[in-house]
């Protein structure tokens, strides 16, 4: 099947997940996962509808950048992204979901006051305390939260999680429960850069659970664009 109706199938898929929950299925966001994807595979998922595209690797963004890949919809980083990197990523994409850490809170933010803007950013938690996985512990969240004016060149919009592969419907609901409740938690810490309205969570396999448990942002990958080939060499 072609992208269009990939993304038509999954907009069908957030609908029925959305109604089972008793929400609006407009509350939650469409973000095409663009990785190892070229741009007119990009393109397509734009006319196609996509609410954003998330790029995991700072060459690819900037590749992508320059062919206008992303034109008509908004670009956010989710994957790891290295101190080293910062400036090729602040100012150039409207949200950066994958702040894992407070040396790269402190990177970005140090960046955006050189660039003379505020940048968007969620915290990724490591909400299942995998070893091999960045991301805050969830009880670092609420006391960054509340201190965030700290960082007075960043504006906080919510939360980002990365849950295990899920192997069997439901393996994450415990994830993106207390992922929802840590949300619920900080959204009443509004300040001049913290306006929390954003909870990113659940993937190809297991975004209809995460939309069952309260997320307004699904990342999706494979079901848009089709299984990727690791066998190709990738630079980050």
């Amino acid at each position: 099947m072609s992208i269009s109706e990939n993304i038509s199938i999954i907009r069908r898929q957030i609908a029925e997940a959305a109604a089972a929950a008793g929400r609006d299925p407009a509350d939650i966001q469409l973000c095409a996962a663009t990785k190892m994807n070229d741009a007119e595979a990009v393109r397509q998922a734009v006319a196609a509808g996509i609410d954003c595209c998330g790029e995991n690797r700072v060459q690819e963004l900037t590749a992508k950048l320059s062919e206008n890949a992303y034109q008509g919809a908004p670009v956010h980083f989710i994957g790891h992204l290295q101190t080293n990197k910062v400036k090729q990523v602040v100012g150039k994409v409207d949200l950066i979901q994958s702040v894992d850490s407070l040396r790269l809170l402190r990177a970005i933010d140090a960046e955006a006051a050189r660039q003379g803007i505020r940048q968007d950013i969620l915290l990724e938690v490591n909400i299942s305390k995998e070893e091999t996985k960045g991301g805050f512990p969830a009880e670092d969240i609420l006391p960054l939260t509340e201190s965030f004016s700290d960082f007075s060149n960043l504006r906080l919009r919510g939360l980002m999680a990365i849950p295990p592969i899920s192997q069997n419907s439901g393996d994450n609901r415990k994830f993106f429960q207390e992922m929802y409740n840590l949300s619920v938690d900080i959204t009443d810490k509004t300040s001049d850069n913290v306006s929390v309205n954003i909870l990113s969570m659940g993937m190809s396999a297991d975004f209809a659970d995460a939309i069952a448990c309260g997320s307004t942002m699904v990342r999706i990958g494979t079901a848009i664009f089709g299984r990727r080939d690791y066998t190709k060499k990738h630079s980050t």
